[in-house]
């Protein structure tokens, strides 16, 4: 069995006992079917297009046929995909203010074709209102190919992270980068000391955020304790029992865990981890906020998150977590006035 430094790098024992697969060198699959389609549907409805003839929207995903699929191998990421997608469509004509229906078809998104060379098709129930179907047809091509250049962005990034793994001397690079302080509301911070060996001897990091919300402590620590809050803010099913304990899974079981301290409006400490992470690998989260005048800052540390893994957990709470409860946030309020 070869040690850090000997042999051939493939074969180094990183992430498994057995050696088996170790940095994903040999062919592996990940079928992105299931994640695609819901991918979709978050980028394509919904769009708005607007020009002076009037204003459209695009409605419900009628029509999802096709699959998707992501392959490593010799640390390098291939992708296959190939969808039929049809989208319902309406509008309204500026000057009369006649309403008007429609589809949007995508007979082959697929990796053979560029996005722009894609072919996107537009057509207009019986009547008149030609007017919008050639706003479609322009401006509403075009935002349907930026919302599918997003479908594919993400299938390349978010998705996929976690299926190249480093090796460890990639790894010591990683951490020796001096980290520059970001002006967004989001702050983190890696430090080199933060790196131990957990559970089955995996490099992990220590990720620290915090971010304030308009929000008074008690609501916000009720968004991540009650199942209904949840709900609405992952837009996905979730388990969510609120006690020493108590399990938590959200994101369709992308996340999962366990509830181990909960001081209310004050602390929430987890037992969590993602699915992608290696098996049975949890890092610890503590949630603790603080109530400044109408808002509260919420900070978040995250101990014994898998160096590999250490971007893409700093997104999923970043744009999974805090960006979805702002928009939950500013919907309560727009609905209370």
């Amino acid at each position: 069995m070869a040690k850090w430094g000997q042999g051939d790098p493939r074969w180094i024992v990183e992430e498994r006992a057995d050696a088996t697969n170790v940095n994903n060198w040999h062919w592996t699959e990940r079928d992105a079917t299931s994640w695609s389609k819901r991918k979709l549907k978050e980028v394509l409805e919904g769009l708005v297009v607007e020009g002076e003839a009037g204003r459209c929207e695009i409605g419900d995903l009628k029509h999802v046929e096709g699959e998707a699929s992501c392959n490593s191998r010799k640390g390098k990421l291939i992708f296959f995909y190939e969808w039929n997608l049809r989208l319902s469509w309406k509008g309204t004509v500026k000057e009369s203010g006649e309403k008007h229906k429609g589809s949007v078809e995508i007979p082959n998104l697929s990796e053979e074709n560029e996005v722009d060379d894609t072919e996107i098709n537009v057509s207009k129930k019986k009547g008149e209102g030609d007017v919008l179907k050639d706003l479609m047809r322009t401006e509403g091509t075009t935002k349907v190919r930026e919302a599918l250049r997003d479908y594919l962005k993400a299938l390349k990034t978010e998705f996929t992270l976690g299926m190249i793994l480093p090796t460890k001397a990639a790894v010591g690079q990683e951490l020796a980068m001096e980290r520059k302080p970001s002006g967004s509301t989001v702050q983190d911070s890696v430090t080199p000391q933060s790196l131990d060996m957990v559970g089955v001897k995996i490099p992990t990091v220590r990720i620290h955020m915090r971010e304030v919300f308009n929000s008074p402590a008690d609501e916000l620590y009720s968004i991540f304790t009650k199942k209904e809050w949840v709900q609405k803010f992952s837009k996905c099913p979730a388990v969510i029992e609120a006690e020493k304990g108590g399990k938590i899974q959200m994101f369709e079981g992308c996340v999962s865990g366990e509830y181990t301290e909960l001081v209310p409006s004050q602390r929430i400490v987890l037992k969590w981890r993602c699915r992608s992470w290696p098996d049975e690998h949890y890092a610890t989260v503590a949630l603790n906020f603080q109530d400044l005048a109408a808002q509260s800052e919420l900070e978040l540390e995250c101990k014994g998150v898998p160096v590999a893994h250490e971007e893409s957990t700093r997104q999923c709470w970043k744009k999974q977590y805090f960006e979805e409860i702002h928009i939950l946030l500013q919907q309560s309020k727009d609905n209370m006035e």
